[in-house]
């Protein structure tokens, strides 16, 4: 089967073509023909070795590829939830495997997608916006009448807060951006307001939902209410940040930190009532995504614009 590889750590080039074996799924796991791979940061993030020593599964040689659309082709022992022939979307899968033919996945982490459902924007918004049920439902318990804050508000992760949080009874979702060009965009994603960050100022939030981290992570404790709650989802803003803990015990203020494919892996049974919320926010519409699609064979290219940064919804490899 064709697939694209890493054998080394780096820049977009070392994402290479290969001929590699079709592989078969064990117990528990189903072998899925792959038509839709979507392209995030984190796959930028672990091709560069950024996450390296961490005890991420992926590591050279390794075929990336987190989320992934297609059909089923055939069922490890054990699995009765999926047969051949069903079409289906991944969650995020530690192991990657996605930019092939055919990957991979275990069954728990499998879902069948609704007649009708564009795989393509299944594959761009289911895993991110499960995250998003799990972080308001598991990381916290998101609170009556929230109001939220959701940093990097046009991100891909990011995109999927302001339906979800609105589904679980929030009562305000702003997003800020970087610059006065994206506030239409992510009032477009259903954000009530966008805002630039700098533009706030008040402790007026009881969650915020921050992607980004870095130093904007450490400014945006001060936005927080009392017993306000800072999820940290992600880190697009790799230079790190050291937070004073008596600025969270003074100000009555915590940050948890939510990691979606650890959090899964340890337990799986949480992902099919979190998937199954999310999957109905996409197939009612709620949630409607931006999608570019490229060929397996411009793998490095995708990466490349990622890296670049200012990428506007998902971008998604496309195979078959």
């Amino acid at each position: 089967m064709k697939a694209v590889r890493v054998t080394r750590y780096g820049a977009p080039d070392v994402l290479e073509p290969a001929d590699l074996p079709v592989p078969v799924p064990g117990e528990g796991e189903v072998a899925v023909d792959v038509t839709h791979a979507a392209v995030g940061l984190i796959d930028v993030l672990i091709r560069r070795g950024d996450f390296a020593g961490h005890g991420l599964p992926m590591q050279p040689p390794y075929t990336p590829g987190i989320e992934a659309a297609g059909t089923v082709r055939a069922v490890g022992a054990g699995v009765t939830t999926l047969r051949p022939g069903d079409r289906v979307a991944t969650l995020s899968i530690a192991a990657g495997g996605g930019y092939a033919e055919v990957m991979i996945a275990p069954a728990a982490a499998t879902f069948r997608l609704p007649d009708g459902l564009d795989p393509a924007q299944a594959v761009a918004a289911l895993p991110n916006a499960t995250t998003a049920v799990l972080a308001l439902t598991r990381a916290i318990t998101l609170p009556p009448d929230a109001k939220v804050l959701v940093t990097g508000a046009t991100g891909a992760l990011a995109s999927v807060f302001p339906a979800i949080a609105k589904r679980l009874g929030a009562r305000e979702v702003v997003g800020t951006v970087r610059s006065p060009a994206r506030i239409a965009e992510a009032e477009r994603l259903g954000f009530d307001r966008a805002v630039l960050f700098d533009s706030l100022d008040a402790p007026e939030f009881d969650v915020v939902i921050d992607p980004v981290g870095g130093e904007l992570r450490g400014r945006a404790l001060g936005l927080l209410a009392d017993m306000g709650r800072l999820v940290a989802v992600g880190s697009a803003d790799r230079s790190g940040h050291t937070i004073d803990s008596n600025t969270l015990w003074f100000g009555n203020r915590g940050i948890v930190g939510f990691a979606v494919g650890m959090f899964l892996q340890r337990t799986p049974a949480l992902a099919a009532p979190a998937a199954a919320e999310a999957m109905s926010a996409i197939a009612d519409g709620s949630i409607k995504l931006a999608v570019e699609t490229y060929p397996l064979d411009r793998a490095a290219d995708t990466h490349a614009r990622m890296e670049a940064g200012g990428v506007s919804g998902r971008l998604v490899l496309t195979l078959g």
